[in-house]
Formats: structure tokens, C-alpha cells, sequence
């Protein structure tokens, strides 16, 4: 039952993820739940990338059997990076339009453009 602690983790910020995504109107509380979708999707990755008595495949003289997948691991690197430059784009943009309309609200703008 432990060995599947991640992938219900998965699972549950996904959900997490979504709702939050579907049901809010703020435009900082959705690049919250965009980011909660993004650690799912990260864990989930490292999660297929894990090996059982694995080690990792930096400076070692182990057998290939035994060491984990490098490739999930740069995956999510890249993701992370991804991510945090997304992340900072919303903000900015979250911060035009709080400058622009005075909120963050989506109904609100929308109402406010006409």
C-alpha cells in the first residue's frame, strides 16, 4: 500500500489542481492551482522514474540495473524552470491588470471592458 502513496498524492493535487483552476475567479488563486497541477505532474514523473534500490547514476561504478533513470530527473528540471517562468509572467501580467482595472477578479474585468 505504500508504494502507491505517490500516485494517489498524484491523484489528489491534480483534483486539487483542477478545482482550483475551474472554480476560482482570481487570477492568483488559478496560477496557484496551475502551480499545484505543475507539482503533480513533476511528481508523477520522478514517481515513474523511481527505482527500488536504485542509486544514482552520478560518479558511480554500479551496475546499470541498479541505477535510476536520469531522464524523468531532467524532465523535471526543465518543467521546474518552466514553471517558475510562467509563474512569473502571470504575476505580471495579474499585476497590469490590478494597476489597469483595480482588481484581480476575471468576472469583474470582464464586466469592466463591456
Amino acid at each position: 500500500m505504500l508504494w502507491n502513496l505517490p500516485f494517489i498524492t498524484v491523484v489528489v493535487l491534480t483534483l486539487i489542481g483542477l478545482v482550483t483552476v475551474l472554480l476560482k475567479k482570481n487570477i492568483i488563486k488559478i496560477l496557484l492551482g496551475i502551480n499545484i497541477l505543475n507539482s503533480a505532474a513533476n511528481l508523477f514523473l520522478i514517481t515513474l522514474g523511481y527505482r527500488e534500490g536504485g542509486v544514482a547514476p552520478i560518479f558511480t561504478l554500479a551496475p546499470s540495473e541498479l541505477m535510476v533513470l536520469p531522464t524523468p530527473q531532467a524532465l523535471v528540471l526543465t518543467s521546474i524552470v518552466i514553471g517558475v517562468a510562467t509563474s512569473a509572467l502571470v504575476l505580471s501580467f495579474a499585476i497590469v491588470l490590478q494597476k489597469k482595472y483595480g482588481t484581480v477578479d476575471i468576472d469583474k474585468i470582464r464586466r469592466l471592458q463591456g
